[in-house]
């Protein structure tokens, strides 16, 4: 048993998290290791070594109580965030439990999608979500040993970019992207329809955390689909998403986001071939291709994919755009803060800034000039709601505007796609923590070189497993001079503030 003390918070915070983070991803990059050579026997203790880690269970508590965005949603027992004594007690239970883990039911959230349906969101309890996240720690770098290069979506390492350059580097006029084809796939229910033994029979790991899977998986069913589904909230959800369709890439060139997919065909590639083949996969975990929403398309007609508009123009050139989905979906963000009466300009621009920097950065190896995606018509309207707030004080009103329309500098098509089927689990730190700097641009970016791509206040490389969060060194968010801002990890900048209070 973890001794308590009495002051938690202080106890809590001066855990040893450098060390737990080294001590597990020693452990998880001698599993990738283990699986990459086909040692799966070795990998399994390697496993079990990792269910027992104090510094696994530690770390996963704070994942999902300090770090993950639903941090603060309550599953079934209501309870939405946890006190420091019970993070404490939450580890003891799963360091006891962790392969006998017993899931309660689950909160159901529905979600409205954009073609009028309702998806629902099955969120977990706290505890539940922290099990989930200790089993995804012990999955995650068996399975990224077997991964396909070609799959992006909820990948340690891997973004929607890496997808949007393989597109560009298919379809530019050096690949002969104006006579090619593409398919754009549709599964049907895909996170509700997967089923358990498809799941099940693919998943690396030793018995107690295959057992706790399964109950997790059952725990979240349809009663009319006993046998399928996994439920979309869950914290190990995506993985094993991700575990149960990985190898349909193998079927034909393509390139995979979660279950979002495009293959590209070239002129003599028969698509009716293709969908049957990619039929049949899907048929074995039972899951069906969407007749509605599947479609073949001409390169030189567009397509939309992970909230781009793809096209080849008439003179062979590529173009990427945000589509026209996703630029509604933010102008519509950006309207409801600016026409709203709840607060002044001042506090308008703090509101607008972080989604106009997420939208541009999102979207900057895009072609991203005219009036639309420049944004020229937004920001106009803005000016004249804050000139008016501000009593017509235009300088007042002019800083503001560009206090919340930050700009972000777009250079088209120039990502750099992460190395073929490289993993964060592959010990290459120097790799991955420049490569996460790329991530960042401007004051950010310039942080992370000075120093050393290293988190400025535990000194742990700043990996992509964690947000890059530039802290302000006296406090001043209105003081951008170098020598003030420091890069460190988002749960880092946290205890800096906590510290304080």
């Amino acid at each position: 048993m973890i001794g308590h003390s009495s002051n938690a918070s202080e106890s809590w915070k001066l855990l040893n998290w450098k060390k737990f983070r080294r001590d597990l991803f020693r452990l998880q990059k001698r599993v990738y290791k283990a699986v990459s050579v086909g040692d799966r026997r070795k990998a399994r203790s390697l496993q079990k070594l990792i269910t027992k880690s104090r510094a696994a269970i530690f770390l996963a508590v704070r994942q999902v109580t300090q770090l993950n965005a639903g941090k603060k949603t309550a599953g079934i027992d209501g309870k939405a965030s946890l006190t420091f004594e019970e993070r404490f007690n939450l580890s003891d239970e799963l360091r006891i439990k962790s392969t006998t883990w017993q899931h309660e039911g689950l909160r159901e959230i529905p979600i409205p999608k954009k073609d009028g349906t309702i998806r629902t969101l099955k969120v977990p309890t706290i505890a539940d979500r922290a099990w989930q996240c200790l089993a995804k720690f012990v999955l995650e770098p068996a399975h990224e040993a077997t991964f396909h290069a070609r799959s992006y979506g909820f990948r340690t390492g891997r973004s929607a970019h890496d997808a949007q350059k393989i597109l560009f580097n298919n379809l530019s006029s050096k690949s002969n992207g104006i006579d090619k084809r593409v398919i754009e796939l549709d599964i049907e229910k895909c996170f509700d329809r997967i089923t358990h033994a498809s799941i099940m029979r693919n998943l690396i790991a030793p018995s107690g955390i295959k057992q706790g899977i399964f109950l997790c998986l059952k725990a979240g069913t349809n009663i009319n689909f006993p046998e399928q589904g996994t439920p979309q909230g869950g914290v190990v959800s995506p993985l094993l998403a991700n575990i149960a369709l990985n190898g349909i890439e193998e079927i034909h060139p393509s390139v995979r986001y979660a279950d979002d997919m495009v293959f590209i065909l070239k002129p003599k590639d028969d698509p009716d071939q293709i969908l049957t083949r990619i039929s049949e996969f899907l048929a074995e975990r039972g899951l069906n291709v969407s007749q509605q929403k599947t479609k073949l398309t001409a390169t030189t007609d567009g397509f939309d994919f992970l909230g781009w508009h793809f096209k080849v123009q008439s003179n062979g050139k590529f173009r990427s755009t945000p589509s026209v989905d996703n630029f509604k979906t933010f102008r519509k963000k950006i309207k409801t803060i600016v026409n709203s009466s709840n607060y002044g300009a001042k506090v308008k621009a703090q509101k607008l800034a972080p989604i106009v920097r997420g939208w541009r950065n999102y979207h900057r190896y895009c072609k991203m000039n005219g009036s639309r995606n420049s944004l020229y018509h937004i920001e106009t309207r803005a000016y004249k709601v804050f000139n008016k707030e501000t009593k017509q004080n235009r300088n007042t009103s002019k800083l503001l505007l560009d206090k919340a329309f930050p700009a972000v500098p777009y250079s088209e098509n120039k990502h750099i796609s992460v190395k073929g089927a490289k993993s964060p689990f592959d010990g290459d730190l120097t790799y991955w923590s420049e490569r996460n700097s790329k991530l960042y641009s401007g004051q950010t970016s310039k942080a992370l070189k000075r120093q050393n791509h290293s988190c400025a206040s535990c000194g742990y490389r700043l990996l992509s497993d964690e947000k890059v969060h530039l802290h302000h060194i006296d406090g001043n968010h209105d003081n951008w001079k170098i020598n003030n801002l420091a890069a460190t990890h988002q749960s880092c900048h946290d205890y800096i503030h906590m510290s304080k209070v």
